[in-house]
């Protein structure tokens, strides 16, 4: 049965299902799924190993290589912890803005996509145009992988990819490299009173937390190299944001878990980071064994987001260009799955409705007229196809 939505309404949909990163995206996953083949368009789905979660690809237009993909992503950070004024899952409406939560990163640009599906159908396309919703974005761009082989596979192979995260419509040619590590620091436990006999995984995690800090501080206070000027920040930043750990306030913790991430500028290796890190991490370990021998720090790799480098000759930045009319150069520190579509040899920028200021934050928006915005921007994408 054929559905017909407007953006504001598929928007609605969308934010209604909680894909967060611990929940199924599959029920999205479905509606998305079941209202393509309403209208006559096949997809295909590539699973997690546990089958929780899927990503979606499909194809419109001719069976021939050359197209455009349009590239979102389903899940959304969590909202724990966050105070909104109206519930996340339900978009609404307050001065001109569409609160819930992944309203701007990125079901905005996902929505005015699906919403074009019956024109996109209904135009003569030249050229195919090719729909990416992939899984797990949030956690590293993990499914943005498997399912780009996917397509490879199963698709006429396309040109030129848009990645559709909030830029405000401006057209961004580079973004920074990320790459996150798991770290579980093993103590000993001991009463506090006589904590010198016992390894604290806390207090040794502050140890290197602060490592990241110095680090943080060092890059801010140098000179960046014309490579990373152009980017805010202008140098490699070190992150961790989450931690967990310990058992009682008078026991030295036995485990402490935390995550570090780090976002590269051009020049900086991710690797040569991560060995860094290893290394003080080392230091610590040592001195932690000298107190107990089953003390340790484990350190394993979380994920790896490379970075998207500015093209020459870029077929997508000048399609982009052409549709918006924006000729500014623009770079953002934040990561997509922009570089690993670049892997795979696409020429590839990242254009989409919002501001990237709203995503992850509590009482999420995207302004109705930015989410007018993305509609147009599509509009034009399916007239230039068909000339």
């Amino acid at each position: 049965m054929k559905q017909h939505y407007t953006a504001r309404e598929m928007l609605e949909r969308l934010v209604s299902f909680p894909t967060e990163p611990d929940q199924s995206n599959l029920d999205l996953v479905h509606f998305v799924k079941d209202y393509l083949s309403g209208h006559g368009v096949n997809s295909g789905l590539d699973f997690n190993e546990d089958g929780t979660k899927a990503s979606l690809y499909a194809t419109i237009g001719p069976d021939s290589e050359g197209g455009v993909v349009l590239s979102g992503h389903s899940d959304v950070v969590s909202v724990a912890g966050q105070d909104w004024q109206s519930d996340p899952w339900t978009l609404t409406e307050r001065s001109g803005r569409l609160h819930g939560r992944g309203a701007c990163d990125m079901k905005g640009f996902d929505a005015v996509v699906l919403a074009a599906v019956p024109e996109m159908v209904k135009a003569r396309l030249k050229r195919p145009i090719q729909i990416a919703l992939s899984r797990d974005e949030e956690i590293g761009c993990v499914g943005a992988p498997p399912m780009i082989r996917r397509m490879l596979d199963d698709l006429p192979r396309a040109s030129i990819v848009i990645v559709g995260e909030p830029t405000m419509m401006k057209v961004v040619t580079g973004h920074k490299g990320g790459s996150g590590l798991s770290v579980h620091v093993r103590g000993h436990e001991v009463h506090s009173s006589i904590l010198h006999t016992g390894v604290s995984a806390i207090l040794n995690a502050a140890k290197l937390i602060d490592w990241v800090n110095n680090r943080n501080e060092e890059n801010a206070s140098g000179q960046p190299t014309p490579g990373a000027a152009v980017f805010d920040p202008p140098w490699t930043s070190l992150h961790v944001g989450t931690i967990k750990g310990g058992t009682a306030q008078n026991i030295t913790a036995r485990d402490c878990r935390f995550g570090l991430e780090y976002r590269c500028v051009p020049g900086d290796s991710p690797k040569s980071w991560g060995e860094r890190f290893r290394k003080f991490a080392r230091s610590v370990e040592t001195e932690m064994k000298s107190v107990n021998g089953d003390a340790a720090i484990f350190i394993e790799p979380w994920y790896e987001v490379p970075p998207l480098a500015q093209e020459d000759s870029s077929e997508a930045e000048a399609l982009a260009r052409q549709l918006t009319g924006d000729n500014g150069n623009h770079v953002v520190s934040y990561g997509t799955e922009a570089g690993q579509f670049q892997e795979e040899g696409y020429s590839v920028v990242v254009c989409g409705p919002g501001n990237i200021a709203q995503a992850h934050q509590p009482n999420e928006y995207i302004a109705v007229e930015q989410l007018q915005a993305g509609e147009d921007f599509i509009r034009r994408l399916i007239q230039t196809m068909t000339e």
